[in-house]
């Protein structure tokens, strides 16, 4: 199948072409949900009013996203209590960085992992935009016009941060800790699939090439504020730099399970078996 094919609708994919374009919405929905989960944490503990509302309206815009993304997924005949709440914790795909707890206080933790997180989204979003699969085309365009905004708030706190010693000295510790995390964004969840998600065309850059890409932002940037990165080759992403664990294989941390089981408490001991939606699809306007 020519990559600049277009694919057909959910009802028509054959398996493969169904299993690769999964494996791409659990991917970019996972990393969107727990990212989400993990910048609540930060409500009312922001050093700054403004800060504090800022990254609020950044949760609450990830988890539209992720909305977006799973809303695909039930496409094919999954609830969302199946792709949330019962789903089991191994079967998250999101990267490890994302699922970190932060360290407690430190707002150079939050910058660091929202604008390591925020310059690979934008780059893996408009990969997305020729994509193959008309259903995400529809969706990329109203999640990159509210990622710009996120790029701009975690930049200029960087730069703020890093314009003090202090500052740069906890910028630098948080980069030393979330960095080999986050190469872990460009993982593939299964390397036969990954390719299959690029010749079908669903993706126009392959993982490898987005990482090169995204190195050759972040780096210089980081380094221009006087902030070194751990990596071994500033151009690839190299096995030795990466961490035990890395989300997308299906391996996690142990913080991540005790994130699962507190976002899935409510349901729990609720005794839920579905989840009710209050707002419609926006397929369904």
């Amino acid at each position: 199948m020519s990559a600049i094919e277009h694919l057909s609708g959910p009802d028509d994919l054959e398996d493969d072409e169904r299993e690769a374009v999964e494996t791409l919405l659990y991917r970019l929905a996972d990393d969107e949900f727990v990212i989400a989960e993990r910048y609540t944490e930060w409500q009312v503990r922001s050093p700054t009013l403004e800060s504090d509302l800022a990254l609020s309206n950044i949760a609450q815009d990830e988890l539209g996203h992720a909305r977006l993304w799973y809303d695909l997924l039930e496409d094919f005949g999954y609830t969302e209590a199946e792709l949330l709440w019962e789903r089991d914790p191994e079967d998250f795909r999101h990267s490890t960085m994302v699922e970190l707890p932060f360290e407690t206080g430190d707002w150079a933790d939050a910058i660091v992992r929202s604008y390591l997180y925020d310059e690979a989204e934008a780059l893996r979003l408009e990969a997305l935009e020729d994509s193959s699969y008309p259903r995400i085309v529809d969706r990329v365009g109203k999640v990159l016009g509210e990622e710009t905004y996120h790029r701009e708030h975690a930049t200029n706190w960087l730069e703020r941060l890093a314009g003090t010693d202090d500052g740069r000295e906890q910028v630098q510790n948080a980069v030393d800790r979330v960095f080999p995390h986050a190469l872990t964004l460009f993982e593939p969840v299964d390397p036969d699939v990954e390719r299959q998600i690029d010749e079908y065309g669903i993706r126009t850059r392959s993982l490898d090439e987005l990482a090169t890409d995204w190195l050759d932002r972040v780096v210089p940037f980081l380094e221009s504020q006087g902030i070194e990165t751990p990596v071994s080759n500033s151009s690839e992403v190299t096995t030795a730099d990466l961490p035990d664990v890395r989300g997308r294989d299906g391996t996690h941390t142990d913080e991540w399970f005790d994130l699962y089981d507190e976002f899935t408490h409510t349901y729990r001991e609720l005794g839920r078996d579905r989840a009710d939606r209050i707002m419609s699809d926006p397929d369904d306007a």
